[in-house]
């Protein structure tokens, strides 16, 4: 199969490039053919480039400010060479309040100054290969650490007025939980069942409160290859079988900055 070839610009009056080189060194070590076309390039000048170099992807980079004025002139450009099937991605110093404008104007993904080269050099693959990973479909639950279930459910039935669901053990995480419906998620109450229970070690350690947020996904194990190879830090390289006979598996807190997150591919 032949290599996907990017092609990385710099777009404007943008002086500095260090940023696009180590870009593009990395999408080299990935395998990729890389055409980098210099500073100080039009957005006329990057498409016909990307045209005459018959390249799969453009990776813009912008340090100077003006990626709202600059990224969407590429898109347009691209499309008055006939060439709009080209996706075109973007990076640099780029507030996150202007993602979704410049989403809405064509460009397919933003990766900000702090996202790891692998990333990058993952998502372009997928792109090209069809197989970008869905966005989790929905926020499965927001489990909840309690001392004790009992005490803790008259707040969430009677004054909260939500409905109690389920109560199950989990043997495999030596927990006992209960499921309380609240719109299209749930809370999850955690009770320790013993203390080899790391719901009594986070008790121990902080107290009762919120201890994850488990999102829903289709393909638990694709999604945890792909968090495997962009270098992402996970308790959990293989899923394990939760409540309701659910596939989950957890990301390590670090790589949430601070916040556990859990997988969650229910049972079919």
């Amino acid at each position: 199969m032949k290599p996907i070839r990017v092609l990385i610009a710099k777009p404007g009056l943008d002086g500095h490039d260090r940023g696009a080189l180590i870009i593009a060194q990395a999408l080299r070590d990935h395998g990729m053919e890389v055409i980098y076309t210099g500073l100080r390039q039009s957005a006329v000048q990057i498409a016909r480039a990307a045209v005459q170099e018959d390249v799969d992807v453009v990776g813009l980079s912008s340090l100077s400010g003006a990626h709202k004025s600059l990224f969407p002139k590429v898109v347009k450009a691209l499309k008055d060479e006939q060439a709009e099937d080209i996706p075109v991605i973007g990076g640099g110093v780029i507030p996150a309040e202007d993602i979704p404008f410049l989403e809405e104007q064509g460009v397919k993904k933003i990766f900000t100054s702090g996202s790891p080269t692998d990333a990058i050099a993952v998502y372009i693959k997928q792109l090209f290969a069809g197989e970008a990973v869905q966005e989790p479909k929905r926020i499965a639950h927001i489990g909840i650490a309690v001392e004790d279930i009992e005490e803790a459910l008259p707040f969430y039935q009677h004054t909260l007025g939500l409905s109690l669901e389920s109560v199950e053990e989990v043997q495999s995480e030596q927990v006992r939980v209960a499921f309380l419906k609240i719109g299209e998620t749930r809370f999850e109450l955690l009770e320790p069942l013993s203390d080899e229970s790391s719901i009594k070690s986070f008790l121990t350690k902080k107290g009762p409160g919120v201890h994850h947020i488990a999102l829903e996904v289709d393909d638990i194990h694709r999604r945890l290859e792909q968090y495997k190879t962009q270098g992402v830090r996970l308790i959990h390289e293989e899923p394990k079988t939760g409540a309701h006979e659910s596939q989950i598996a957890f990301l390590h807190p670090k790589a949430g900055h601070g916040v556990l997150f859990e997988l969650c591919q229910p049972k079919e």
